[in-house]
C-alpha cells in the first residue's frame, strides 16, 4: 500500500486516542493480566537467546547506544522474575509503564518512519525484539506483535531471518503474550558486559524443540518508489529426540527498505 503522509497533529491526535484506547483495556478489559514477580528461578530453561548490546550502525551515533543500555536496564527491573500462568497475558508495555526521564530514562534511538532520531526510552525495541523472538520457540503464545514497517538497516551479521522482531512504542504499540498451557512461565532477564540475556524457564522440562524457517522472502521494487521487503516466517516443531512433528505459521512481514539492496543482474537492468 502507499505510504500516507500525515500532519505533525493528525500523527498527535493519532496518538493521544491510541494511548488512552489502551488505557481502557488495562483497566476494563476482560484479559487477566501477569504481574506477579517471582525471585526463585523456575528450574528448566525452555530457551536462552541473547543480543549484543552495541552494535556500530550507520548514521547512528554511539552515545545513543550507550544510553540504550541505562533504558534496557530500567525495563529490566521490571519485566525480570516476571510469571506467567495459565490463562495470564503478559504485556510489555503495561508491566514497564511510560518510560520517561523522571525514572531515569535517556535519550537513545528510536526509529521514526524510517529516520533514525533520538527519544526517551530509546532502544527498547531490542527487548521487544528479544522477546518474540524466544517466545516463537516456546508453547507460549504471542496475542499481539507489531511489525517493524521499515527495514533500515542492510543485513551485515543479521543471524535471524527478517522480520523476526517486534516493534514497540508506547503505550499502544504492545507486546502481547499469552500462556495457553497449563503450566506457568518465567521471564528471566539480565545484561552481561557485552549482551542482552533473555530466557522463558518453566518448572517442568520442554518437550518440543522449534526452528524459525523464512518462506516467500522476496525484495521488489515498488510502484511508489523504492523498494518493498516481504516475507512469511513459520517454525518446525520436533520432538526433543529430533522427530518432525509438524509446521506451523508464524506471520507475515512487509517493509519498505530504507537503504540500496543488491539486486541480482536481472533486476539492475
Amino acid at each position: 500500500m502507499k505510504p500516507i503522509k500525515r500532519s505533525r497533529w493528525r500523527l498527535a491526535a493519532g496518538i493521544t486516542y491510541y494511548r488512552m484506547k489502551r488505557y481502557g483495556e488495562w483497566l476494563f478489559g476482560r484479559k487477566r493480566y501477569a504481574k506477579i514477580i517471582a525471585k526463585d528461578l523456575f528450574a528448566h530453561v525452555h530457551f536462552r537467546h541473547q543480543t549484543p548490546l552495541l552494535r556500530q550502525l550507520k548514521d547512528v551515533e554511539m552515545w545513543m547506544q550507550h544510553n540504550k543500555v541505562t533504558n534496557l536496564q530500567l525495563a529490566i527491573q521490571k519485566l525480570d522474575g516476571v510469571l506467567i500462568q495459565p490463562s495470564e497475558t503478559f504485556s510489555y508495555w503495561k508491566l514497564i509503564g511510560k518510560p520517561t526521564k523522571s525514572k531515569g530514562y535517556l535519550p537513545g534511538m528510536l526509529l521514526s518512519h524510517g529516520r533514525v532520531t533520538a527519544g526517551i526510552g530509546g532502544g527498547l525495541c531490542q527487548l521487544s525484539n528479544l522477546l518474540f523472538w524466544m517466545t516463537i520457540h516456546t508453547p507460549l503464545t504471542v496475542t499481539e506483535r507489531h511489525r517493524h514497517s521499515y527495514d533500515v538497516f542492510p543485513d551485515a551479521n543479521r543471524t535471524q531471518p527478517f522480520g523476526s522482531g517486534a516493534t514497540c512504542f508506547y503505550n499502544y504499540m504492545d507486546l502481547q503474550i499469552k500462556n495457553e498451557t497449563k503450566q506457568s512461565y518465567q521471564l528471566h532477564l539480565y545484561l552481561t558486559d557485552t549482551h542482552l540475556v533473555g530466557e522463558w524457564r518453566a518448572q517442568m522440562p520442554a518437550t518440543r524443540r522449534y526452528r524459525i524457517i523464512e518462506k516467500e522472502h522476496v525484495i521488489e521494487p515498488s510502484i511508489w518508489g523504492g523498494y518493498e521487503r516481504k516475507n512469511q516466517l513459520y517454525r518446525q516443531v520436533y520432538s526433543l529426540n529430533g522427530e518432525w512433528l509438524q509446521e506451523e505459521w508464524v506471520t507475515d512481514n512487509f517493509a519498505k527498505l530504507m537503504y540500496e539492496p543488491l539486486l541480482p543482474e536481472s533486476m539492475q537492468s
